[in-house]
């Protein structure tokens, strides 16, 4: 099991450095991310020091209440790399259709990937699509190529995207404004990552944010400045109450709540959401969400 390793391998370093048999200026290998890059098929985007590959279901055509979902909205598949040691840890968040969860589940378990949710996301969209969590620590070059093994049983494409986002039929500056944040629009899609102030651990790890343990808020733009709204608020068990009673009050419909990691401390669920309204109105109503849950103050 992922944590069980992880805590293993911080034990051993532990005593090495108690006896004095390694020097804490002595680097352990560095990854080669090149080779991660090449076995997932694309580039990552780096943050700190977590790998990022984007996974988007560009070739998925999914509607929901009269709205075509964009990618950036609630279609991006994604996995990412922490290191922790000689290796690293992953996570990632697979968006896959209904016939192709098993067949990527099978080839997972197979290669020793964990399975930590399978869950929806939202309501009423057609087709429905399906969201697999899961969790691995090892050599990221392996990793990757068994995701990318796995994703083979998916029609997942792995194109990057080219050129300029499409701009935002709405009042960004306004948006950015009620929720307190800097948003930036990725392909069209007004996005927002918002940390916990706690730390966040799994497998004997403080997780980065950048891990998916973030808010995530999305706004596409729907015409007349409004926008479809979805994503992801994570709370810890006291603040889910708190926060399902603010989003309903503003008129934001809650789609899931369910949590994503099998060992996290504090534990956390994750509450997924969604509205089609004016995208300020429903700025100041997510507020009102954030203001339930305990957030890192805007940097």
């Amino acid at each position: 099991m992922m944590q069980s390793k992880v805590k293993a391998m911080k034990t051993t370093l532990a005593a090495l450095a108690i006896l004095g048999l390694m020097s804490p200026n002595i680097a352990l290998a560095e990854t080669d991310w090149s080779q991660v890059d090449a076995a997932i098929g694309k580039k990552a985007t780096v943050v700190g020091n977590v790998h990022k590959y984007g996974l988007p279901r560009g070739d998925l055509h999914v509607t929901l209440d009269g709205v075509t979902i964009k990618p950036g909205l609630a279609l991006g598949g994604w996995i990412a790399f922490e290191p922790a040691g000689q290796d690293s840890m992953m996570m990632g968040d697979l968006v896959l259709t209904e016939t192709e969860l098993n067949p990527v589940m099978q080839s997972l378990l197979a290669n020793g990937v964990e399975i930590t949710a399978v869950h929806n996301h939202l309501l009423r969209a057609s087709p429905a699509p399906f969201y697999m969590h899961i969790g691995a620590h090892g050599d990221p070059v392996k990793l990757a190529t068994i995701v990318r093994e796995a994703l083979a049983q998916s029609k997942t494409p792995f194109e990057a995207a080219t050129g300029e986002p499409p701009k935002l039929g709405f009042d960004a500056t306004q948006v950015e404004h009620a929720l307190g944040y800097q948003g930036k629009n990725n392909g069209g899609i007004l996005q927002f990552s918002i940390p916990k102030s706690e730390p966040i651990r799994a497998g004997g790890m403080t997780v980065s944010p950048a891990m998916g343990t973030a808010i995530a808020i999305n706004f596409e733009p729907t015409g007349d400045g409004k926008a479809a709204i979805t994503g992801d608020f994570v709370a810890t068990a006291k603040e889910v109450e708190p926060l399902l009673r603010s989003l309903r009050e503003n008129g934001i419909e809650v789609t899931a709540l369910h949590n994503h990691m099998l060992d996290d401390e504090p534990r956390l669920f994750f509450i997924h959401f969604w509205a089609n309204d004016d995208a300020v109105k429903l700025a100041h109503g997510l507020k009102s969400g954030l203001d339930a849950v305990h957030v890192a103050p805007r940097t």
